[in-house]
């Protein structure tokens, strides 16, 4: 909310900091070319870029609620594609999951912008890809996906942001945003999806839309609503539990073929 440039100059700015930082980490890239490796960078960037045109089109409430259906369409496509089924405690998590984001976002949805709501579709069925293209690489090296990804997303907004004139707030931010909200977690989930199920990966990036109002209120002081705050509390609740039941019982590595 404090960053003054378009949303796809934006996309280019952070993409590109965060390109630095798993370049720095991984130093010396192998790519692969690989169907899963270019595949999920492609779709790494989409999910960037048609969550931007969704919210133009649309009320950031609803793209950010639709494309976090993402769960259930790695949910279905990863029984054939990765064959790691769900679990009936993925689908009750998943339902309990979406009953609060649903109060979440409930204060800001809106029926109208249709385009709006089918292109926040196409990124969570973007972000859903990118997962299952991760999680197939898990006895290869996943990073170099996140890494073609951000450069595409990169080169797509390139030429707003070379249009733009960024204030030192706007310089500030995006090196925030592409540090620590990109670069950083984009190394860990490359680490953790090699343990993790692609429905355990996507279910718990679901806690970002949500913690997002936490920086904001620390940041600017913006108070969420107490809907906001009570879905919030459901979908960290959902997730550290079904956490806790996982961790306790014996795991079995979900075959990859």
């Amino acid at each position: 909310k404090i960053i003054t440039l378009s949303p796809l100059a934006l996309i280019s700015g952070r993409s590109l900091i965060a390109s630095l930082v798993i370049l720095l980490y991984i130093r010396r890239p192998q790519f692969t070319w690989s169907t899963a490796q270019i595949g999920g960078a492609m779709a790494l960037a989409g999910a960037q870029i048609f969550f931007v045109i969704a919210t133009r089109q649309t009320s950031a409430a609803n793209a950010v609620f639709i494309q976090f259906t993402a769960p259930i369409y790695v949910a279905i496509f990863a029984i054939w594609f990765l064959q790691e089924p769900a679990r009936p405690i993925d689908w009750v998590t998943m339902a309990a999951v979406g009953i609060g984001l649903l109060l979440f976002f409930s204060d800001e949805l809106a029926l109208e912008g249709m385009w709006g709501n089918i292109n926040a579709l196409i990124s969570g069925i973007c972000l859903a890809w990118f997962v299952l293209f991760m999680r197939k690489q898990k006895d290869e090296s996943p990073i170099e996906t996140t890494l073609l990804g951000n450069l595409l997303a990169t080169l797509v907004g390139l030429p707003f942001l070379l249009q733009a004139t960024p204030t030192w707030g706007d310089v500030g931010g995006i090196l925030f945003l592409g540090v620590l909200q990109l670069g950083i977690p984009f190394i860990m989930l490359s680490i953790a999806i090699k343990y993790l199920s692609a429905v355990e990966s996507i279910l718990i990036q679901t806690l970002e839309p949500v913690l997002n109002p936490i920086w904001v209120f620390l940041v600017i002081g913006e108070q969420p609503t107490t809907r906001a705050l009570i879905g919030g509390v459901i979908v960290l609740i959902t997730i550290t539990t079904r956490s806790l039941i996982i961790n306790r019982r014996p795991r079995r590595p979900a075959p990859i073929r």
